[in-house]
């Protein structure tokens, strides 16, 4: 049951996010946003997609149960969402699942983004992580951790490359770690 309600709602939260998306390239573009990174998006896309289908898999074929680390895996992906949220709201409009820039817009600089520069990338590769492992699929999580390193390794630079040739984002961003707040990136780098 337990599965069943996480998965479920999980589907819902992402065809949910994928209308916002849609809603806000509709506004973004209007206000004359550009599109860059096109090429690498059916990657992105696809691995998600098969994510589910490969969790999906791996805990019906396996029977797979509840993990004994369950309360502290579930706490962290409550955080997770909160997050999440946090992120989605603090971006607003300019918030997207496609790399969608409106050229000499003000860099959004609140909410997590004012501590890290890529807070929902970094709270999709600990879901891709953790939301597995909620139910003992090793395979999926360590597989799609993998994979999803590789298309946002991709992403990161062809979106922090637009937003340097588009916004004033070098500026606002140098001294913020990618996925560590400042402090955390500070001790960690002596």
């Amino acid at each position: 049951m337990a599965f069943w309600l996480l998965y479920i709602f999980i589907i819902i939260q992402r065809l949910t996010e994928l209308y916002l998306a849609k809603c806000n390239e509709v506004k973004m573009k209007r206000r004359g946003a550009i599109e860059v990174g096109g090429d690498h998006y059916k990657y992105i896309m696809t691995v998600h997609l098969l994510f589910f289908i490969s969790f999906f898999t791996e805990y019906v074929l396996s029977n797979k149960s509840l993990s004994v680390l369950w309360p502290m895996l579930l706490f962290i992906f409550v955080f997770t969402q909160a997050i999440r949220v946090w992120a989605l709201y603090s971006l607003g409009e300019y918030w997207n699942t496609k790399i969608i820039i409106l050229p000499n817009a003000d860099i959004v600089a609140k909410g997590p983004y004012k501590y890290i520069r890529h807070p929902n990338y970094a709270i999709v590769a600990l879901e891709i992580l953790i939301i597995p492992l909620l139910f003992n699929c090793y395979i999926t999580s360590i597989v799609f951790t993998f994979l999803n390193s590789i298309v946002l390794s991709i992403r990161i630079s062809v979106e922090e490359k637009a937003l340097m040739d588009l916004l004033e984002y070098k500026q606002e961003f140098s001294s913020r770690s990618r996925f560590l707040p400042v402090r955390l990136a500070t001790k960690t780098a002596k």
